[in-house]
C-alpha cells in the first residue's frame, strides 16, 4: 500500500467583495444584482437626495406606456439634504401605489402567488422617512429572491471627505478587498486610490439581459423588479445574472 500522503491545497482568501449605492425605491433587476454579486452592501443614504431621481421612484408597464410610481417627499427649501433625512409628506402613497401595481399587474401570470407579499410590505410601510422605506422593500425583496447579502448603512461609520476617498474609506472599514461599481461612476472615480489602498475596482456589467414574457409590448429592461416577479415568479433568477 502506498503510504505517501498528499499534501493538503493551500487555500486561499477569498477576497471580501463590497457595493456602495444609494437606496433607492424598487429599483430594477440591476440592482438587485449588485446586491448579489457582493459579500457586503452600504446603502450611500448619507448622500445628498437628488431630485427626479430614482430615489423615491420607479417605472412600472401600463398598458398605456411606462408610469412612475413616486414617493412624495418633502424638497421644498431642502436642496441639500441628504437621503437618510428626506421625509415623505403624504402618507397615502403606499395605498395609491399598491392600487396602481394592482390596477396593470392583476393579469400577469404570478400576481396572485404574490399578491399578499406586496401587499403587506406596502400596507406596513408606514414610516415617514424614504430611507428607512427603500431599506425595507430592499431587505424584504432580497429575501424573496433569496439575496442573502447583509445590507447595512454607510451612515453608522465615520465619512471622511473626497468622493472616492469616502468610498475607499468604507471599503477599508468593512475589510473589503474589491469594489464592486455601478457604472454611472465611472466618469468621475479616482481609481488609483483604490489601486494605492489594495483594493480590487470592478465595474458592473448590465450588459445581455435576458428578455422575459411581459405584459404590455415592447419590451423594457428598465422597469421596477416588482414587473419580473409578476411575470415569472419564482423563476426570476434566471433572468438576472445572481
Amino acid at each position: 500500500m502506498d503510504n505517501n500522503v498528499a499534501d493538503n491545497p493551500i487555500c486561499e482568501k477569498k477576497p471580501k467583495k463590497c457595493a456602495i449605492v444609494q437606496s433607492n425605491y424598487i429599483p430594477w433587476k440591476g440592482y438587485f444584482d449588485l446586491i448579489g454579486m457582493v459579500d457586503e452592501f452600504l446603502l450611500f443614504d448619507d448622500m445628498q437626495f437628488t431630485r427626479r431621481d430614482w430615489r423615491n421612484r420607479n417605472l412600472i408597464k401600463t398598458p398605456h406606456g411606462l408610469q412612475w410610481l413616486t414617493i412624495p417627499v418633502k424638497v421644498k427649501g431642502n436642496y441639500h439634504q441628504k437621503i437618510k433625512d428626506t421625509e415623505i409628506v403624504d402618507s397615502r402613497w403606499a395605498k395609491k401605489h399598491w392600487d396602481t401595481i394592482m390596477a396593470h399587474y392583476a393579469k400577469a401570470p404570478y400576481f396572485k402567488e404574490y399578491k399578499d407579499f406586496f401587499q403587506h410590505l406596502y400596507m406596513k410601510s408606514s414610516s415617514k422617512f424614504l430611507s428607512e422605506i427603500n431599506y425595507g422593500f430592499l431587505s424584504a425583496l432580497c429575501k424573496l429572491l433569496e439575496i442573502n447579502t447583509p445590507i447595512r448603512w454607510s451612515m453608522d461609520y465615520h465619512l471622511v471627505d473626497g468622493k472616492t476617498e469616502r468610498l475607499v474609506d468604507l471599503c477599508s472599514k468593512v475589510r473589503a478587498d474589491m469594489y464592486l461599481s455601478g457604472l454611472s461612476a465611472k466618469g468621475y472615480i479616482a481609481e488609483d486610490l483604490f489601486t494605492a489602498n489594495g483594493i480590487d475596482l470592478k465595474f458592473m456589467d448590465y450588459s445581455g439581459y435576458p428578455e422575459y414574457d411581459q405584459l404590455f409590448p415592447p419590451f423594457e429592461h428598465g422597469v421596477s423588479i416588482i414587473d419580473l416577479i409578476f411575470n415569472e415568479g419564482p423563476n426570476s433568477r434566471q433572468f438576472m445574472k445572481i
